[in-house]
């Protein structure tokens, strides 16, 4: 056997003696006449018993062991009856796995060897007849007549071992591993129908969920770590793309500004904010206006569907599709922030966010599939909103319509534009916020507890 597995202690005299036993009330039952045909025609009498169920504890007891011969070898053929002290014709031994994967269940053998012979009946709990489905309990009842009580123990392993002809220890051995590699590609195999049943019946996420899994795998496999730095070396970095995403991020949590800006479009660059590869996909607006289409409130926040009328005065066609593509990106921006949000997520289900737009919003304000924005980027998703709201409204900006987007009162939205260092002035009866350079900024004033 393998070094793995420990072999049991060799059974007592108890039980040697208890099987010579039951052979020699076999004998005098026979002597006497009451072989298995006497019963007929005799009555039976009904006992009112008990029944005690004994559950399986490996800390204490190691359960009974059940096997049968299907050869029809009898291991109590030669024990004589007269000397229930001698040594038996057969030696039973049990061997566990000590190292499997399953404690509860571990691999279990039967042996059985016959004295002066090489020949051993081996059973198993993993392979041959044990290996078909398990469709009931197995249980040993023992009986005592004189308290009534019918013990119920559940034998080991939940299998009854069938006990095969064997020959030498070396044909254990070459059998054992054989089973075991059989049983290594029998999982190999089950392992690769249902993964086929998943290509062929499952949904399309079960089915990215399992492909991530296999790569998964495949990178922790030898070889794989140095492919990957090969094809790293290989890749060219783009130093103006992590110059600009550095650019985004500052310690006053807004968006990129200059604090010696001498006019207001400078003092928060729309370069920094939008960058030149982000152009070419926020063009739905532009072509809207361009075919005169009608732009609903259902799909456009009611800020963008307000200028849009401001778009038909434009003559200068690259001023056109520049506000036009400021009005797409405040879309995304609120668009994003309400599938982040309880209140909003019905507006924003079926609004369709570029990828590239989709990443960049994600790695700026830490969303992710369905979880909330935390407060500190959602403060900066509303200053970047604010921001390109003043230059579409040449930095004088009427705050009722966006602060309807963004769910807030225009009460509550002041704060946020005193910290962008706008100042708000009062014409014709209506509050407007603008913009002055050089910046001055102020901090928000937090309430204190009493």
């Amino acid at each position: 056997m393998h070094g793995a597995k420990n072999p049991a202690p060799p059974p007592s005299d108890a039980f040697h003696h208890a099987m010579a036993k039951s052979k020699e009330k076999k004998n005098k039952s026979l002597a006497k006449g009451k072989g298995p045909d006497s019963k007929k025609g005799g009555k039976f009498e009904p006992l009112d018993v008990k029944i005690k169920m004994v559950g399986e504890n490996p800390d204490h007891k190691s359960p009974p062991v059940v096997g049968y011969f299907p050869s029809g070898y009898d291991p109590l053929k030669n024990v004589e009856a007269s000397d229930s002290k001698s040594d038996p014709s057969s030696d039973v031994r049990i061997y566990k796995n000590a190292n499997s994967r399953n404690p509860k269940n571990p691999r279990m053998q039967l042996v059985v060897g016959v004295n002066g012979s090489q020949m051993n009946f081996v059973g198993t709990n993993y392979s041959g007849e044990a290996t078909t489905p398990q469709l009931c309990n197995y249980a040993l009842g023992v009986l005592d007549k004189e308290t009534g009580v019918l013990k119920m123990v559940p034998i080991a392993a939940n299998r009854i071992f069938r006990l095969e002809p064997k020959i030498g220890r070396s044909e254990l051995r070459e059998n054992e591993q054989l089973d075991e590699a059989k049983e290594e590609v029998s999982r190999e195999e089950k392992a690769e129908k249902f993964r086929n049943l998943t290509v062929m019946y499952s949904t399309k996420k079960d089915i990215r969920r399992d492909l991530k899994r296999e790569a998964l795998r495949q990178t922790e496999g030898p070889g794989t770590q140095e492919d990957a730095d090969q094809k790293l070396k290989g890749i060219e970095i783009k130093t103006e793309a992590l110059e600009a995403i550095a650019s985004t991020t500052n310690a006053r949590n807004v968006p990129p500004y200059d604090m010696g800006a001498a006019s207001p479009d400078m003092a928060y660059p729309l370069d920094k904010i939008i960058l030149k590869g982000e152009w070419d996909y926020l063009l739905d607006i532009f072509e809207l206006a361009q075919a005169g289409a009608e732009v609903t409130p259902d799909v456009y926040p009611s800020f963008v569907c307000n200028r849009i009328v401001k778009l038909e005065d434009i003559e200068d066609e690259s001023k056109k599709k520049r506000i036009a593509g400021i009005l797409s990106y405040i879309t995304h921006l609120i668009k994003f922030k309400d599938g982040h949000s309880m209140d909003g997520v019905s507006s924003a289900k079926r609004h369709k966010l570029p990828s590239i737009l989709s990443q960049k919003f994600t790695s700026m304000f830490g969303g992710t599939n369905d979880t909330r924005i935390p407060d500190e980027k959602q403060k900066l998703l509303i200053s970047y909103v604010l921001v390109l709201s003043l230059f579409a409204d040449d930095f004088r900006s009427d705050p009722l319509d966006i602060a309807k987007d963004l769910r807030m009162s225009p009460i509550m939205l002041r704060p946020h534009y005193e910290y962008l260092g706008c100042k708000f002035v009062r014409e014709n009866q209506v509050l407007l916020a603008t913009l002055p350079v050089p910046l001055e900024f102020q901090t928000m004033k937090r309430k204190r507890r009493r």
